[in-house]
């Protein structure tokens, strides 16, 4: 095991997560494969494109972006991480306070390690 792109790994989903309450646009594209894709609750599938489109509108606003209880595995170049995701804040004038459990899937490429697909699942308050 390469405890090393486990701890690449874990630095890239809290940096991704704390660019959210600056909406650092260059950081998180940085971060983001070209073919990335999330699948959205409710099943809807955006790519980077998307993604990077919705945080320039000026319409999100993140008080709290945090992940944690992060489980890393690599495999090869690939690298998979489960964890637990908050955020709370305003999205098209509506707040926003929720907790997720997600899959986020990394490929290392030329070195660096980059997220390639998301998907999670709101959780309830008492579930760990």
């Amino acid at each position: 095991m390469d405890t090393q792109d486990i701890e690449r790994i874990i630095q890239a989903e809290k940096t991704l997560a704390q660019t959210h309450l600056t909406l650092d646009i260059e950081t998180i594209s940085s971060l983001l494969h070209e073919d990335y894709v999330i699948v959205q609750p409710g099943g809807k599938i955006e790519t980077k494109a998307d993604v990077l489109a919705s945080y320039k509108t000026g319409n999100r606003h993140w008080d709290m972006a945090q992940v944690d209880q992060l489980d890393v595995k690599v495999y090869g170049t690939m690298g998979r991480v489960l964890g637990v995701w908050r955020a709370a804040g305003i999205n098209n004038g509506q707040p926003f306070d929720y907790q997720a459990r997600f899959i986020s899937i990394w490929i290392k490429e030329d070195g660096v390690w980059k997220n390639i697909s998301y998907s999670s699942a709101e959780m309830d308050n008492d579930v760990r």
